[in-house]
């Protein structure tokens, strides 16, 4: 029987807290088939998208984001957190389960009417995706798609989202 992406993944119970169910997606990265499998079942979300660029988030945004743009002769843009762009940057303040985050894009990295699809490995709240998606309007990008390879639907990041084309590779029920 043909694996699937989902058979990949490592579930660690109670990480980091009590009820909470860890989705561990070294075990698919660390893995060449399934590896492969998800970078496939990403470029299956965006193969009808017209796009130019891809966006991901540090670290885990990079790991999916990367190889999609290349397959797909396509820029990658790196969303880093605050202060770790070289060149001139915007910036946006999101908040966390306990406290804020800052996320930068360098103000050169697109152009007003590219099309810009985000990938990150995972959606939880929202919090960070929703940040991008400012990030990326305010430099005149167009977010066109918005893919994860995970989604925590109990989480209910999608409510961040609305109005937006926003697609997971593998759905867990809970948190």
């Amino acid at each position: 029987m043909k694996k699937k992406v989902e058979d990949y993944v490592r579930t660690i119970p109670d990480f980091p807290a009590k009820g909470i169910m860890f989705r561990d997606i070294t075990t698919v990265i660390s893995d060449p088939d399934g590896l492969e499998l998800a970078i496939h079942e990403l470029e299956n979300l965006v193969k009808d998208v017209d796009y130019d660029i891809v966006c991901g988030p540090e670290s885990r945004g990079f790991i999916f984001g990367v190889p999609l743009a290349y397959d797909n002769h396509k820029s990658f843009v790196p969303i880093r957190k605050k202060g770790k762009l070289p060149c001139e940057t915007i910036e946006e303040t999101y908040d966390l389960e306990y406290g804020t985050a800052t996320i930068e894009v360098h103000k050169d990295a697109i152009k007003p009417g590219q099309k810009v699809v985000i990938i990150d490995d995972l959606i939880a709240t929202g919090g960070t995706t929703e940040a991008i998606i400012r990030l990326v309007e305010r430099l005149g990008g167009e977010v066109v798609k918005i893919i994860f390879l995970l989604e925590l639907k109990g989480l209910n990041g999608r409510e961040k989202l609305k109005g937006y084309d926003v697609q997971s590779v593998v759905t867990y029920e809970g948190k």
